[in-house]
């Protein structure tokens, strides 16, 4: 994306604070090039989990399968981590549905529709899994 080397000057510098309380910029080894790719990525964080949300479509988080080692650039600090990726319908829900309650503001970004308790509807929890995975990138130390 033409905005991704924008974002990412950003959150290297001292104006990181700008974006980093909602985006990190995430490291991937290719396991076969061995070459390392730099992503800007919105993220929702929950303890000493890192919650992501991804278009299957997009190829930064495909490294991920089976999980991998990653860094993340977390708030202005360089951070280690192991990160997993759900691509199965099931999974990637219930991914979207811990991450909205983490966050709900997400929900409408998301197009999932909330209950009047504040849960998320079981129904568009389904359809906005649909063409996305759901990444958790656990941070190491």
């Amino acid at each position: 994306m033409w905005f991704n080397p924008i974002m990412s000057a950003i959150l290297k510098s001292p104006l990181h604070g700008l974006l980093s309380r909602s985006t990190i910029l995430i490291s991937v080894r290719g396991k076969k090039s061995g070459k390392t790719y730099t992503t800007p990525v919105n993220y929702v964080r929950s303890g000493d989990e890192l919650m992501m949300v991804s278009f299957q479509k997009r190829s930064w988080w495909r490294n991920l399968r089976g999980g991998a080692g990653v860094r993340v650039r977390l708030q202005g600090r360089d951070r280690e981590a192991h990160a997993v990726v759900a691509e199965e319908p099931a999974a990637v829900a219930a991914g979207l549905e811990s991450l909205v309650r983490a966050s709900p503001g997400y929900a409408r970004a998301l197009g999932i529709g909330l209950d009047a308790a504040g849960r998320p509807e079981p129904g568009s929890l389904a359809h906005a899994a649909e063409g996305r995975v759901v990444v958790r990138a656990r941070l190491v130390g």
